[in-house]
């Protein structure tokens, strides 16, 4: 758990490890660097807080972690806080007093902030215009992306580009180039060999140590690239029809490779909460060589062809529609397309699992397994040892 040195007397807050050494009477400490900008304090030059992983404290409540993901999913991006407690059955002032409780910061404060850090980390690292940057984090206006940033960094977008390092803007070859901050230790060798492992064909391949698929945004094709890059992140390459919301693209991706867990307990995630779900539900009924040919057909059959990819990527996953009348999935299918069963992080742990096993071909094994690679393996951890 990263924990930052917020000093009264400069109103900087730093990351651990920054060379500054303020007296310790003048240190307050957040556990969040959206709770030190809430509290009034600016990032570090030196130390770059907001280019570093940040993870929620470890003792928040389910409620608080589940609220989280949500935010990361884009909920306040279209919508408020009332329809974020509403989704999990709590009042918006509830909901504001246990985020304030526990993290020190109210959700839209949250949102803002990994908002405006994912946008410092494009002008640092991109050549994307401060357009394409401001709709790419999430915000619904120039005018309120260039109010943030000034709030938060204290400089104009514009400012802060002409602040960035000779050394930070990443060269692509075609779509953007991003790194994906981690707190080490991090081992990508073994990641990498989990997602070989598990690489649904036609949609995901690992060669060469670097992680590809297929992706599918709005009905248009992309593509992703993870690799290694430095000593604490990863490299990834989007191929994107477009970049409004590229921080939800951002994000999925982080989350799938567990850059952002608690290095204790990096669980590899999901970029397609349904896709991970067919691949537990198949994988747990057939032996290694029978399931891959099951979701070879499954993609072949149902998927979105793509042309031109190369590295054995041929297709998009096919959404919960397109498999209601597939064999072995076809029961979770029309769960989850019936709205039933909810994917996106937003249902307590506990509640899920039952809910997925009480749906035919989906067993107690596969269920957890779900649960887990879609992000709450502490709730999983607690509801199983009971």
């Amino acid at each position: 758990m990263t924990t930052y040195s917020a000093v009264r007397t400069t109103g900087i807050y730093c990351r651990p490890g920054c060379g500054a050494k303020p007296l310790a009477e003048n240190v307050q400490t957040f556990e969040l660097a959206a709770a030190a900008e809430a509290a009034g304090y600016r990032a570090c030059l030196r130390c770059r807080p907001y280019r570093v992983a940040g993870t929620v404290p470890d003792e928040a409540p389910e409620l608080v972690c589940r609220a989280v993901q949500l935010i990361i999913a884009g909920v306040l991006d279209e919508s408020g806080e009332a329809a974020l407690g509403a989704r999990l059955g709590l009042s918006a002032r509830h909901l504001r007093r246990l985020f304030h409780e526990h993290l020190g910061v109210t959700p839209d404060q949250f949102a803002r902030s990994r908002r405006a850090h994912f946008a410092r980390r494009l002008l640092d690292d991109s050549d994307l215009s401060i357009a394409d940057i401001a709709f790419g984090s999430g915000f619904g206006s120039l005018r309120q992306f260039n109010r943030a940033m000034r709030e938060i960094f204290r400089a104009s977008p514009r400012e802060l580009r002409d602040r960035r390092r000779r050394t930070d803007r990443l060269v692509a070859d075609g779509g953007l180039a991003l790194r994906l901050p981690f707190t080490t230790p991090y081992d990508w060798e073994a990641m990498s060999a989990f997602l070989a492992s598990q690489a649904i064909p036609g949609i995901e391949s690992v060669e060469d140590g670097v992680y590809r698929r297929t992706i599918s945004l709005d009905g248009d094709p992309g593509l992703l690239e993870i690799g290694p890059g430095g000593p604490d992140y990863l490299l990834l390459h989007a191929h994107l029809p477009y970049w409004e919301g590229v921080i939800h693209v951002v994000e999925r991706a982080a989350r799938l490779v567990a850059v952002e867990a608690d290095p204790d307990v990096r669980v590899p995630g999901a970029w397609g909460p349904f896709e991970v779900a067919v691949q537990a539900v198949v994988r747990d009924q057939l032996p290694p060589e029978d399931a891959y040919d099951v979701l070879r057909k499954l993609v072949d059959v149902y998927g979105v062809p793509v042309a031109g990819l190369g590295h054995g990527l041929t297709h998009a996953f096919p959404g919960a529609e397109a498999l209601t009348g597939a064999e072995l999935v076809g029961p979770l299918a029309r769960a989850v397309a019936s709205g039933n069963i909810m994917l996106d992080g937003g249902a307590n742990a506990g509640t899920l699992i039952r809910s997925l096993e009480a749906v035919p071909g989906v067993s107690p094994q596969a269920a957890r397994h779900i649960v887990l690679r879609l992000g709450a393996h502490q709730a999983w951890f607690s509801e199983a040892g009971r």
